[in-house]
């Protein structure tokens, strides 16, 4: 890994960092609440692609590990990585990783912007949603006690703001593609 790729990476985690600064919104029915740090590895995904993706998604995991409140709410330590939420923390290196693979696959600078948009938006659903919520449902099912229904069900009133972070992270990745392309080439 280049030194410009470690930098990239870097300044992601930190991008990631940053949307754990906006308050949390809570929906009053879960005590669970709606941060925006999934926002953050979802771009990660489409921008960097999936390796880079990944190491900076490590790095936010890292801080977190040695105590750095990083995510939202001023959390960190790991007393993270053994709540019945944490395997959408874990979840997060996947889906980055999966997120930028999938783009790298499916964007081509060759495309038409609506194309691009369009192939960004289901890379973060695919990456940043269905991986992320496999390995969160299924940590939250073994760790909470639930079934497997139950923490589905549960984690379904998160799926619209998803589907909007998604929305978003396609828009920033056209535009860094049109403007300063940083997604890695794949044939």
């Amino acid at each position: 890994m280049s030194t410009r790729d470690l930098v990239l990476a870097a300044l992601f985690a930190a991008i990631i960092v940053a949307l754990g600064l906006l308050p949390p919104i809570y929906l009053g029915f879960i005590p669970v609440p709606i941060t925006a740090q999934s926002l953050g590895v979802m771009m990660a995904g489409v921008v960097l692609g999936a390796r880079r993706s990944a190491v900076a998604v490590l790095i936010v995991l890292v801080l977190v590990a040695i105590g750095l409140p990083v995510l939202s709410g001023g959390r960190g330590g790991f007393a993270a990585f053994v709540a019945p939420t944490s395997g959408f923390l874990i979840g997060w290196a996947f889906a980055a990783f999966a997120t930028g693979f999938l783009s790298e696959r499916l964007v081509h600078s060759d495309q038409s912007g609506l194309v691009q948009t369009v192939s960004f938006f289901l890379a973060a659903m695919i990456g940043g949603i269905v991986v992320l919520y496999a390995f969160g449902i299924l940590y939250l099912a073994f760790a909470a006690n639930i079934g497997l229904t139950q923490a589905f069900v549960g984690s379904m009133a998160f799926i619209p703001g998803d589907v909007i972070k998604a929305f978003v992270a396609a828009l920033v990745g056209r535009a860094v593609m049109v403007g300063y392309p940083l997604l890695p080439v794949r044939i």
